[in-house]
């Protein structure tokens, strides 16, 4: 099953780590002609919360909030227009070793839409973000999305899709982060709503140290 990310709306401009990033600033920034050392990424599971996505990528700095668009260009070729819905599963049939479960990427699904969050990462950070994704194993592929915020402002964003996979539910502790960077980002309540609704598998087992300590420091947040 071949599935593709797209793009996001909901416009907000925050103070994260001391940098404020201003989305007005962006215009109609596109990916392929953002220049210098920086990009611009999509993230809809376990990125939006800041501890994960810094375990990495120690460079991302929020934008905003925002939902996926109808319009999506794919490997910055042929056009399509779809609505799409949040999916968990194994890449390949496999269960992810990390996360003991179903992980997240996005299916067709008209009427329905997706809600993440932009991050503005330096572009050193670009091959530890691949290989986060697992993109060198064939577990997510690089995609290019539309974004518009709030403010109507359209911008163009680097994304991944799952591709070949088997639906599986996320695991207890997946899916709290998803939760947690929903909750921190504050994406609208009733997508919230909707990822709190989500059943977990009934893995009961631990989880890395570092993905444990990124829970916590996220549940201590005050939101």
């Amino acid at each position: 099953m071949l599935l593709v990310l797209s793009s996001l709306s909901c416009y907000r401009s925050q103070v994260r780590a001391g940098v404020r990033w201003d989305m007005a600033n962006l215009g109609g920034e596109d990916l392929r002609s953002q220049e210098g050392e920086s990009f611009l990424y999509f993230a809809y599971g376990s990125n939006l919360l800041t501890e994960r996505i810094h375990l990495r990528n120690p460079s991302a700095v929020f934008c905003s909030v925002a939902r996926l668009q109808k319009e999506l260009k794919v490997c910055f070729s042929c056009m399509e227009f779809k609505d799409f819905k949040l999916d968990f599963g194994n890449p390949q049939g496999k269960t992810s070793e990390t996360w003991h479960g179903g992980i997240a990427t996005i299916f067709e699904s008209p009427g329905d839409e997706v809600w993440g969050v932009v991050w503005k990462m330096n572009k050193s950070n670009l091959s530890s973000l691949d290989k986060q994704e697992g993109v060198k194993s064939g577990m997510y592929v690089p995609i290019e999305v539309n974004a518009s915020t709030q403010e109507g402002k359209e911008i163009t964003c680097r994304s991944y899709q799952m591709t070949n996979y088997e639906r599986a539910p996320p695991s207890p502790q997946y899916k709290k982060v998803i939760c947690l960077g929903a909750k921190e980002n504050g994406l609208p309540l009733e997508y919230q709503k909707k990822l709190n609704a989500i059943e977990p598998n009934d893995y009961k087992g631990k989880v890395s140290e570092e993905i444990e300590d990124i829970i916590k420091k996220g549940e201590a947040k005050p939101h």
